[in-house]
């Protein structure tokens, strides 16, 4: 889009990209802001960042989860309304259902914190699910899907045909606040990403990083 420099465009780039299209998941099966909390776990990352800067700027009341806890002004500054610590989803109780919370959830991670948020999901809730980043693993149950009704949105943004792959490019002319995009957003050059790769693999890295070819 017109609105949408090239260097915030890099910026956005496909983890942008795949935050809207979890977005627009959400939408499509009925959720609402009023409908109630979104949970978006790796909040803290390139992902998660959006989706909680997107979401809150669109009306919802947006759960960050993240194992940072150093991250909680970023993430506030984004628009998330509460703060989680990750523990309270990796050391929940395991069992298949638990108390409803969550209208929706945006989940980059997968693993033990998807099955214990996708526990949490109220009835006729929605998952977008996009990211590994835990493994694919999934260390779940059957029956919130089948008890509760949950619908679990699987998100590709690679072989997706154009037509809604503009769609969710115009929707980030309109709804990603470009001031938070900003804000989330850092440059490196050529020469720095050999040392940034061990940290971005660790989940060091906050944001998004666009990077300077000419550097």
């Amino acid at each position: 889009p017109a609105s949408i420099s090239t260097k915030r465009a890099m910026a956005i780039g496909t983890a942008g990209y795949t935050s809207m299209l979890c977005v627009m998941a959400l939408e499509k099966h009925g959720i609402k802001p009023a409908s109630g909390e979104i949970l978006v776990t790796g909040a803290a990352g390139g992902v998660g960042s959006v989706a909680v800067a997107i979401l809150a700027k669109l009306g919802y009341a947006v759960v960050a989860a993240t194992g940072r806890p150093q991250e909680g002004a970023y993430l506030s500054a984004l628009g998330a309304k509460t703060i989680m610590d990750r523990k309270e989803l990796v050391e929940a109780p395991d069992r298949p259902l638990l108390s409803e919370r969550f209208a929706g959830l945006v989940d980059t991670v997968s693993g033990v914190m998807f099955a214990k948020a996708l526990a949490q999901v109220k009835y006729n809730g929605a998952a977008a699910v996009c990211g590994l980043a835990a493994g694919p693993s999934f260390p779940g149950s059957i029956l919130p899907f089948i008890l509760r009704n949950i619908t679990v949105c699987g998100i590709d943004s690679v072989m997706l045909p154009n037509a809604p792959r503009e769609a969710a490019w115009r929707r980030l002319g309109t709804d990603q606040p470009l001031d938070k995009l900003d804000s989330m957003m850092s440059e490196a050059g050529l020469s720095d990403l050999m040392a940034m790769a061990p940290k971005i693999l660790k989940g060091e890295i906050r944001g998004r990083v666009v990077v300077d070819v000419n550097k």
